[in-house]
This record gives C-alpha cells, sequence and structure tokens, in this order.
C-alpha cells in the first residue's frame, strides 16, 4: 500500500490526505495536497500525483473533488 492515502470527497468536497497511517488534514484540491505532504517534508517538486507508489486516490484521482451525496 503506498504511504499516502487521499480519500474520496466528503459532503462539502474535501479529501481526508493520511500519511503513514497519520492524518495530515483535509484538502481541497491538488494544491493543498502538496501543502500537507510538503508539511511532512516531501518536497513539491518530487512528487507525482499519478505516482501509484506513493499515493493512493480513493474515490476517484486527483482530479475528483465533487462532493459526495451522502
Amino acid at each position: 500500500m503506498p504511504p499516502v492515502v487521499v480519500h474520496a470527497p466528503d459532503s462539502q468536497g474535501g479529501r481526508r490526505v493520511v500519511a503513514r497511517g497519520r492524518i495530515l488534514g483535509v484538502a481541497y484540491n491538488v494544491m493543498e495536497v502538496l501543502d500537507l505532504l510538503e508539511g511532512v517534508g516531501l518536497d513539491r517538486a518530487d512528487v507525482r500525483l499519478d505516482d501509484v507508489d506513493l499515493i493512493d486516490w480513493r474515490g476517484g484521482g486527483s482530479y475528483e473533488w465533487t462532493p459526495s451525496s451522502g
């Protein structure tokens, strides 16, 4: 399993971001995901959002920010 999990969008379109089991926060776009990852020491220039060995996008890829209906 990749060390970073970005969960499916919630009812407001936010996606919980977890790194190695630690909740980093909720992001509302890819820039906020990069901010959260930078906060734990990853250089945003080195992060590839499509790197399946790094990020597990659940409920849609990096392009999915539509609020859930539930």
